[in-house]
């Protein structure tokens, strides 16, 4: 019978720095993610309150179609306060090939320089005449 050598028991240096690594990367990993869902769940009701001021400003397009007018095509701005905020809308109308139909684009930028700005909700349809 031939006996083995004895090798040392338990892991090697490299072996443990190696699962650390892993551990690190896989702990990041959930850190950024937790980190996306927090962002979210605080920009939430903005955009829900944006929701509603592009809504609104799309039914009173929609008002209007009832007095048989087309909305004018270019860009107009309104300020819509909702919950104590003052959220800016633009409202983007462009033709359509077919002249019966505007294309209305509703645009809410964010208030909130110190989340970059930039926007917050775009809503898309399409005017008509009756």
């Amino acid at each position: 019978m031939r006996r083995r050598p004895n090798r040392p028991q338990g892991f090697t240096l490299i072996e443990v720095l190696v699962a650390l690594a892993i551990v690190a990367v896989a702990l990041s990993a959930g850190l950024q993610a937790t980190g996306s869902l927090t962002r979210m769940a605080e920009r939430q009701p903005q955009q829900w309150l944006a929701q509603l001021c592009a809504e609104n400003e799309l039914i009173r397009l929609r008002l209007l179609r009832l007095l048989r007018q087309l909305p004018p095509v270019g860009e107009s701005t309104t300020d819509c306060v909702q919950a104590g905020q003052t959220l800016t809308v633009r409202l983007r109308v462009n033709p359509t090939p077919n002249p019966s139909f505007r294309r209305v684009d509703a645009l809410v930028d964010n208030p909130d320089p110190a989340a970059g700005g930039g926007q917050l909700l775009q809503l898309s349809t399409l005017a008509g005449r009756y």
